[in-house]
């Protein structure tokens, strides 16, 4: 289901209120939109379909406890409507209560076994075992299945996570090619237009434009972490957001749409990056923060992995603004992609190829805003010295934010703050070194890709062993 789609029996009133809302969202008026949110959501006997696009909204919005309200006050209405099942546990995997999630998925695998995205999310809920797991019932499913089957993709990805559980490892890496060249031959993608986009902006966004004075708004609070995904920077999120003067936004378009409303229409990703250079930076800090949550607090994180690609536009439109930015070693880095099914973001994560050059293009960047950012407002950490020393690089954390140290950050894992991202599971346990090296254990089949970065002058780590 997607915002704006029509819901059954619903009726002229609740149609312009949810129209409303989505000009609200769209026009970055968070708080706008949230109040008629609730004043919808508020009233009884609402249809199952309304409140599973009410629970949609809030999950957009990151509310998840909200949204799994929604979710379940329509199961509980309709409790043979699978679509609310597979909502409502997706709430729940996003508020950290993972069994109830799997219990629901369970019930939807049972009714819709050809549900590939039912079967995907529940693999990822925990490590499976040999004694409980999926492989076998996995493995007759992809049997099933008619040449094409959009499933096999999410069954694929499935069947790898739960192979690689069981350490069998040769097994995992088959099922998450099939998996990803699936993904990748339905998508229209050229990871050449992604690396033309980073050379744009470094060269528009230079050490000339540093140099010019850039009047931003001035709210104290954003806090920033980037990286690539699966770099770890759900992991910092959740230490960070422990503490008590934090509160974290997760994952957010807010500051990416508050660019295109500002830039204006564009004819294509180079005249909005040139647009982008000429803004009025003070009103776009200023439209950014307006969409924090109205909490108070001193800080507030946004997750979100892409803004990596708008750092110069943070560092000009929200002067106050701290950045951490999560690095991790390369071959461990494209693996963890190349094995998590992302749906619609990320498109380059599905060939080793286009990973291996996506990575040189996002590190030469990285480079480049190492080189331009304010030093003071810039902190880079390792995800292999985080996993290493967790109380020394916590602690520079938390200093590079500006505040108190607070021992709660040592117990990120009791965090009750929601999160839905591809680490939603992994970030409710402290934390574990069993990621580092994982590439080792699959090195014959990403040897094209070390060779990749390694021709290009990466230096791929010798010392480590597959950590199974």
């Amino acid at each position: 289901m997607h915002a704006g789609e029509p819901v059954e029996g619903m009726d002229a009133a609740a149609a312009d209120a949810l129209r409303r809302i989505d000009l609200h969202h769209q026009s970055g008026e968070r708080a706008a939109c949230i109040a008629a949110l609730h004043a919808l959501a508020g009233g009884a006997d609402r249809p199952s379909r309304l409140l599973q696009e009410l629970g949609l909204r809030y999950t957009l919005l990151g509310l998840h406890a909200e949204a799994e309200r929604c979710y379940a006050r329509a199961v509980a209405a309709r409790p043979d409507d699978l679509s609310g099942l597979y909502n409502h546990a997706t709430a729940l995997t996003a508020l950290g209560r993972l069994d109830e999630a799997e219990a629901l998925l369970d019930h939807v695998v049972e009714r819709a076994p050809g549900d590939g995205d039912a079967w995907y999310n529940r693999a990822t809920l925990r490590r499976q075992t040999p004694r409980h797991n999926h492989v076998p019932q996995l493995e007759r499913q992809l049997a099933r299945l008619a040449p094409g089957d959009v499933n096999e993709i999410a069954l694929c990805y499935a069947l790898a996570k739960e192979r690689e559980d069981l350490g069998e490892h040769a097994g995992a890496f088959t099922a998450l090619r099939r998996g990803a060249d699936a993904r990748r031959r339905r998508l229209q993608y050229r990871v050449e237009d992604d690396l033309e986009t980073m050379r744009l902006i470094a060269a528009t966004f230079d050490a000339q434009f540093f140099a010019r004075t850039h009047a931003g708004d001035g709210d104290t609070r954003p806090l920033f972490v980037v990286g690539l995904p699966r770099s770890g920077t759900t992991l910092v999120d959740r230490i960070l957001g422990s503490h008590a003067a934090v509160t974290s936004r997760g994952e957010s378009t807010d500051l990416a749409q508050a660019v295109v409303r500002a830039a204006g229409h564009a004819t294509g990703k180079a005249d909005l990056v040139r647009r982008c250079a000429q803004l009025d930076f003070a009103a776009l800090g200023g439209a950014y923060a307006g969409t924090l949550p109205a909490r108070a607090c001193a800080r507030v994180i946004d997750k979100t992995p892409g803004n990596f690609l708008y750092l110069g536009l943070v560092a000009a439109a929200l002067p106050q603004a701290r950045i951490i930015h999560l690095r991790r070693q390369p071959m461990d880095a494209c693996l963890a992609m190349y094995k998590t099914l992302f749906r619609m973001a990320y498109p380059f994560s599905y060939d080793l190829d286009d990973l291996g050059r996506y990575w040189l293009g996002y590190d030469a960047l990285m480079a480049h805003w190492r080189r331009v950012l304010p030093a003071d407002r810039f902190l880079e950490i390792d995800y292999e010295a985080l996993v290493d020393n967790q109380e020394a690089v916590s602690r520079r954390l938390v200093a590079h934010a500006g505040l108190a140290w607070d021992e709660a950050c040592l117990r990120f894992e009791h965090n009750p703050q929601p999160t839905l991202t591809a680490s939603a599971a992994q970030v409710r346990q402290p934390i574990y070194r069993s990621s580092v090296a994982l590439w080792r254990c699959y090195e014959r089949e990403l040897a094209p890709l070390r060779q990749l970065l390694e021709a290009a002058g990466v230096r791929v780590e010798e010392s480590m062993e597959c950590p199974a």
